[in-house]
């Protein structure tokens, strides 16, 4: 790529701020002539092993530090080569975790920097990583009830119940169906406990004191009252988070707030059972984070879900190439903060989609008010984008979509078409 002069980095700074949960986190600003990007590092409760280091010891302050001492290596470089940008910080950090940078620098850095060139070019952020290429919005998956990491002792083992809108015409038919299930999700709990306090998990999805099984009859309840009262599909979807459960001595899954315990083949069962009866259309993480075989198997099990890696595949493309040797799922988790570089994660994004892979750009538990994912799931051609449903953090990812939208109503008079959905 040509170096484009105006796009030339001429600083970098970085400060402490807070996460949605509270949490220090660092934010980065990048300065080209005339514009500045800034981004803000998520995190997550639920991580995989093979993940970027996030912060430096886990010191937000201690990241801003290290950044100081490497910036003037950033400034000159070009702001809108997302790839050179991402090897520059693979080198500058030399492992191959960014364990002496932190990834959230390397995150913070390459988004805002994406943005800085974006506006200088006076383009949107989604057009220069989708590269001209036709574009389309994703599906909002919603997080409606929550449980595991996400949610308190007394919510369920499962770390999410989701809702996706996947009959819906347009970006606004969408979200309106995805914020109608978290509604009706609280008037089906308040029918059964009038004095529920409405508490919400880390992702503003319902936090209830309920276990696997009724949490799974309340969400499927809602989503068909929903799909009835909408007139078009609305399905479900879980994230099992199964590496939280895993326990690799006694080789189980510790049910713990069920009190149960499954073998792999137990667990692979459970799962295959859920999605027939609940007639799920996405599944996150059923076996754990290094069981190819056992997502191979529950992916050839079925034909209308989406069996989707997030811990399996950290948005590695190595991984996701071993997967799509053996057929170990067909969905991938997009999350740029677990690989370090936006620039790696749109690589990643490419190698899945060439191996038959759906994409779900996802946000983080911990999380800021900025919009980037929106883009970053339009960019990357993803089927859908994982962001909750309620809470400024997550309203600001998909008011972000809406502007997409808009953009196009106005312009070309029509709405930006659906991604085609493939189950």
């Amino acid at each position: 790529m040509t170096l484009l002069p105006e796009c030339r980095v001429k600083d970098v700074l970085a400060r402490v701020c807070y996460d949605s949960r509270g949490i220090l986190t660092i934010e980065v600003e990048l300065h080209v002539d005339g514009a500045v990007g800034r981004t803000a590092a998520p995190a997550g409760a639920s991580v995989g092993k093979h993940e970027a280091i996030g912060l430096v010891d886990n010191d937000a302050k201690k990241t801003c530090k290290v950044l100081e001492t490497y910036r003037r290596k950033i400034i000159g470089t070009d702001a809108s080569d997302i790839y050179s940008l991402a090897q520059l910080l693979h080198d500058i950090d030399g492992t191959s975790n960014f364990s002496r940078i932190g990834g959230s620098a390397a995150y913070a850095i390459s988004v805002a920097a994406a943005e800085a060139a974006s506006k200088k070019k006076n383009m949107p952020l989604y057009a220069l990583l989708a590269r001209n290429k036709e574009i389309f919005l994703p599906f909002p998956l919603g997080n409606v009830l929550g449980g595991g990491k996400h949610a308190g002792e007394g919510s369920p083992d499962i770390q999410e119940f989701l809702a996706c809108p996947k009959g819906a015409k347009n970006i606004g038919e969408a979200l309106m169906a995805n914020v109608g299930v978290h509604r009706k999700i609280r008037e089906i709990i308040e029918k059964k406990d009038p004095k529920f306090s409405g508490g919400k998990g880390d992702e503003g999805a319902w936090a209830y004191t309920v276990n696997n099984k009724q949490a799974l009859e309340i969400t499927y309840e809602a989503v068909a009252k929903v799909s009835d009262e909408l007139g078009f599909e609305v399905r479900m979807g879980v994230d099992i988070a199964s590496s939280s459960m895993w326990n690799p001595k006694r080789k189980v899954y510790n049910y713990s707030r069920a009190g149960e315990k499954r073998t792999s083949e137990e667990q692979e069962n459970y799962v295959i059972d859920l999605i027939d009866k609940y007639d799920l259309v996405y599944v996150e993480d059923p076996v754990h984070e290094e069981d190819f075989d056992g997502f191979k198997r529950i992916t050839s099990s079925t034909k209308r879900c989406i069996v989707t890696g997030d811990d399996l595949f950290v948005t590695n493309p190595e991984r996701i190439k071993k997967a799509g040797k053996i057929g170990a799922g067909n969905g991938a988790i997009l999350k740029v903060n677990q690989v370090g570089t936006l620039g790696d994660a749109v690589e990643f994004a490419k190698v899945a989609r060439s191996h038959k892979y759906t994409v779900t750009a996802s946000h983080r538990s911990g999380d800021t008010p900025d919009y980037h994912l929106a883009d970053i799931a339009v960019g990357t051609h993803s089927l859908m984008m994982k962001s909750g449903v309620v809470g400024g953090e997550r309203v600001a990812k998909l008011n972000e979509l809406l502007r997409i939208d808009d953009s196009m109503l106005i312009n070309e008079g029509k709405h930006v078409p659906m991604a085609k959905f493939v189950v």
